[in-house]
């Protein structure tokens, strides 16, 4: 029998990928909770609420039927994307064929990631912003593509930025991907921007992205615009949004792109050669969330503007700057250097979970841009937030003891 260890040779877009930064935080976090340690997780933006009860009764009842346990179809079935086109049209007033500008997907992420695989290869470039979503970016890479990233803005300055990017680019991208409300930033933007996106993207023919995930979880009377309410958005470009946030539903996996037709159909073919689609009583059930639970995402916004609030007067306690976020369930807040000691934000946040029993999400895991900035998702209840305030304000602001008053003897 050979001695000779056998060498596993990864492909070329496993070894373009940078280590994942996130990797040293989850293994301490998940080692401190195996030790019986208390750890306050603001660091994933992970849904601490429950689904609402009927559709979890929708699922069960769905799951019971035989006919729910075969293959389901790739794109979605019929009735959820046509639920999808539903909303669009009551929140939006966008109008969408279910049959061709639909696709359901397992959680944006897949699909997200699947588009990039059917319309980028190598040699093709992506602009992206920095900070972002990690996917947003890597996604790209394992396309085999390349991607570009600009510092993000929010305002007809950063779509100059682009345009100039773009126009001493050659051959020049072939995608440009948006967020917003902004995933980690919590950025938002108004209406017009979307119209000023578009042509651009028209003038250089390039395709338009626009991850909405956090769409429909807007504080103080904000609303979030949709790409595809824009006029012409169909023409170039698509909109992911998803179950996860907005239904508290993440674990489900159910997400949607809508948009271009093309576009729509290079995802929908991709996915035929690598799913059978979502498990039936998934979908079924996320029917009845959007049909019957209309208020939801309503309810759960005023849930994590509470907490935001409560989030942002532990930063005033801290003296850390941010900007008040009116969507998204982040707050991205700027360490006090004093706070930070040199260190960037991974051991930053890796000293904390020591100190102060509370994971955050280093900005640097989003970009270079985002050194020296935290990610705090609001995602547990008011007085774990609270508590996670004051155990960070423990670590970094330790009380100096008052001078007692000298006693008559010491006089």
């Amino acid at each position: 029998m050979s001695t000779d260890k056998f060498k596993i040779e990864t492909s070329g877009r496993i070894q373009r990928l940078p280590p994942y930064l996130f990797g040293r935080i989850n293994k301490m976090k998940y080692e401190k909770r195996v030790a019986g340690i208390d750890i306050i997780d603001l660091g994933m933006g992970n849904p601490t609420d429950p689904t609402p009860p009927s559709v979890v009764a929708k699922l069960a009842e769905a799951a019971r039927d035989p006919r729910n346990h075969r293959y389901s179809v790739s794109h979605g079935i019929a009735a959820l994307r046509r639920e999808v086109a539903k909303k669009y049209k009551n929140r939006y007033g966008v109008e969408l064929d279910p049959e061709t500008e639909v696709v359901a997907t397992i959680g944006s992420k897949e699909g997200f990631s699947h588009l990039c695989l059917a319309l980028l290869g190598p040699g093709d470039t992506a602009v992206v912003p920095d900070p972002a979503f990690p996917i947003h970016l890597y996604a790209v890479v394992m396309a085999g593509a390349n991607a570009i990233r600009v510092p993000l803005g929010n305002d007809r300055a950063f779509l100059d930025k682009i345009e100039g990017l773009i126009g001493n680019l050659f051959p020049k991208p072939k995608l440009l991907i948006l967020n917003y409300p902004h995933n980690p930033t919590a950025v938002t933007i108004e209406p017009g921007f979307w119209e000023h996106a578009i042509a651009l993207c028209r003038r250089h023919n390039v395709m338009l992205i626009s991850d909405f995930a956090y769409g429909e979880i807007c504080f103080d009377g904000y609303k979030a615009p949709s790409l595809l309410a824009a006029p012409g958005a169909k023409d170039l470009g698509v909109e992911f949004t998803t179950m996860s946030k907005s239904y508290n539903m993440a674990g489900w996996r159910c997400g949607f792109c809508a948009g271009n037709a093309e576009m729509v159909k290079s995802l929908a073919t991709i996915k035929g050669y690598y799913d059978y689609g979502i498990f039936a009583p998934i979908q079924i059930a996320s029917i009845i969330a959007m049909r019957e639970h209309a208020e939801t995402p309503l309810d759960q916004s005023k849930i994590y503007q509470k907490r935001r609030d409560v989030v942002c007067r532990g930063l005033d306690k801290l003296g850390w700057t941010y900007e008040k976020p009116r969507a998204s369930m982040f707050v991205w807040a700027k360490i006090s250097p004093p706070h930070l000691k040199g260190e960037n934000t991974i051991d930053f946040c890796l000293r904390m979970m020591d100190d102060a029993e509370v994971a955050l999400a280093p900005g640097l895991a989003f970009g270079e841009n985002g050194e020296g900035w935290v990610r705090i998702a609001v995602v547990e209840n008011e007085q774990r937030l609270k508590q996670a305030m004051n155990n960070l304000q423990r670590a970094l602001m330790p009380v100096v003891a008052k001078k007692r008053p000298k006693s008559s003897a010491q006089k």
